[in-house]
């Protein structure tokens, strides 16, 4: 498979909209995480749809919601949007508490088109990858910066594993499986 200049542009317009954000911890620019997801999905078989969707499935979330799922969808197309909707947890503003957005994500992975899932669970582990190596280099310093704190974190990827362990059969969950274990038997011994 070939990227296209379609995937191009969205490399660009990813850029331009996260241009201001960076990593929560690192400080690193947030780009960073959108091309480790891109690169995952690729890995792991994602076609230009998806890779682009990789590219911007955070877009809607944190950068201007319904407007900028539009953007996406005259740019991209309906298949694009729809896989950035799927891995959107919450466009409204305030967002509704923490717990409470997790689980409804965790929830919709048992529908999730196999689009959705490949984009989701990359993006999972490009996070817990993340966490890990953060978590290596500061120590419980690095629940600081998350909403759901130590407890809430593991308990969030530990049950994004049992969800794509029941609907998605891919090497992909096997490697966030082994992340996510590595991450929770160093933390709690």
């Amino acid at each position: 498979m070939f990227l296209t200049e379609r995937f191009t542009e969205a490399l660009v317009f990813a850029t331009e909209l996260h241009a201001t954000q960076v990593r929560k911890g690192s400080g690193v620019p947030y780009i960073t995480h959108l091309l480790g997801v891109t690169s995952i999905a690729l890995e792991y078989g994602a076609n230009e749809d998806e890779a682009i969707a990789a590219l911007l499935h955070d877009a809607i979330e944190d950068q201007g919601g319904a407007k900028t799922r539009e953007e996406i969808r005259r740019r991209f197309g309906d298949n694009v949007t729809a896989i950035v909707d799927g891995c959107t947890d919450s466009e409204i503003t305030p967002k509704p508490p923490w717990r409470e957005r997790k689980q409804v994500f965790i929830d919709s992975i048992a529908t999730a088109s196999p689009s959705v899932l490949l984009v989701s669970a990359a993006d999972k582990l490009h996070n817990s990858r993340s966490i890990l190596k953060d978590y290596r280099e500061l120590g419980e310093a690095v629940w600081k910066h998350f909403k759901g704190g130590r407890e809430g974190s593991l308990w969030y990827y530990k049950s994004l594993v049992a969800a794509y362990r029941k609907v998605y059969f891919s090497p992909l969950i096997d490697e966030l499986e082994r992340v996510v274990t590595e991450l929770d038997c160093l933390v709690n011994g």
